[in-house]
């Protein structure tokens, strides 16, 4: 895959939960995510910081359905669950966040009572682009949370993947995220330099 057209130091990817859990196999396994791991591969080099977003719950976590949360148990901290993905090129990553490792609440978003925002802005961050699981969860709130702290928010929606309970769930969290501010790209086209490049 070509480089970036633009290469900002201002610029982080956010890999958001590439977790076992939820990839093949796993627990809450999403469809086909399995298929965005390399080419999330082939974009690493050309970010200057790259963050990753695991899930890191206690056994108890609120989300669970034994608690009378929504899902199975999963990603419970220190279980191979939790872990990333194997096939991501973790020696890519410069900073790990855990989130969601209170029990009696919910964290879908990377941002949520976690130093992320901190640490971008510590870095002088001003762009970042989120890829990873699940477009409608974790995704959707880690980019909003993102616009809210000041960001340009940029999704590249070929390197994302829903969990659709209903069947346009994915189509309609894209164009609310739109709506709100935060910018839409496909990877393939902004690395090639055909088109589609945030700006």
């Amino acid at each position: 895959m070509p480089a970036l057209t633009i290469r900002k130091l201002s610029d982080a990817l956010i890999i958001t939960d590439l977790q076992n859990d939820f990839c093949k196999g796993g627990t809450l396994e999403v469809p086909l995510a399995d298929q965005i791991v390399e080419p999330i591969n082939k974009i690493l080099p050309l970010f200057p910081f790259v963050v990753s977003t695991q899930d890191w719950h206690p056994p108890n976590h609120i989300s669970f359905k034994a608690q009378g949360g929504p899902w199975p148990p999963h990603c419970v901290r220190e279980t191979h669950g939790a872990g990333l993905h194997p096939g991501l090129n973790q020696k890519e990553i410069d900073l790990r966040i855990y989130k969601g490792e209170f029990p009696d609440r919910e964290a879908y978003s990377g941002f949520q009572e976690t130093r992320l925002a901190h640490e971008l802005k510590k870095r002088d961050i001003t762009r970042v682009f989120i890829v990873g699981l699940t477009t409608n969860y974790c995704v959707k709130e880690t980019a909003q949370d993102a616009l809210k702290h000041g960001f340009t928010t940029v999704v590249l929606t070929d390197l994302i993947r829903a969990v659709n309970l209903r069947p346009e769930d994915e189509k309609h969290t894209l164009e609310k995220l739109a709506r709100q501010g935060i910018r839409l790209a496909s990877a393939i086209l902004f690395c090639s330099g055909t088109g589609g490049n945030p700006g």
